[in-house]
């Protein structure tokens, strides 16, 4: 997959996250654990959120969250609010899924929560 396809990407599942009501203050933030691609405030929760972005015809969207990447969000999360000094605040993860049908067109979909439910 081109890099503009994951940029635009990205911008897509941005661009959606604020019109649900997601204030996307972050892109790209890195530490000894990962990355995260999205960081967001949903009312007074942080919102941590990967972006995969996947052509048609290809082994595509993502399904559940597997241990290993349920470990690694924890440690960035945990990085993340102790690196800004945010205390005992509440957080989520949250993955965006892109199916790229055309140059044009693809689905998108928000798994809200994705590591309490286990999608």
């Amino acid at each position: 997959m081109s890099k503009s396809m994951k940029q635009r990407g990205e911008d897509a599942a941005c661009a959606y996250l604020e019109r649900v009501g997601v204030c996307v203050f972050e892109r790209k933030w890195s530490c000894g654990a990962g990355t995260i691609d999205v960081l967001g405030w949903d009312g007074d929760q942080l919102v941590l959120v990967d972006v995969k972005t996947v052509k048609a015809g290809r082994q595509s969207e993502p399904g559940s969250v597997s241990a290993a990447v349920a470990r690694r969000v924890e440690k960035v999360a945990s990085a993340y609010i102790e690196a800004n000094d945010l205390g005992d605040i509440s957080w989520r993860y949250d993955r965006v899924t892109l199916l790229v049908i055309s140059e044009d067109r693809a689905l998108l979909r928000h798994h809200r929560d994705a590591l309490a439910s286990g999608e």
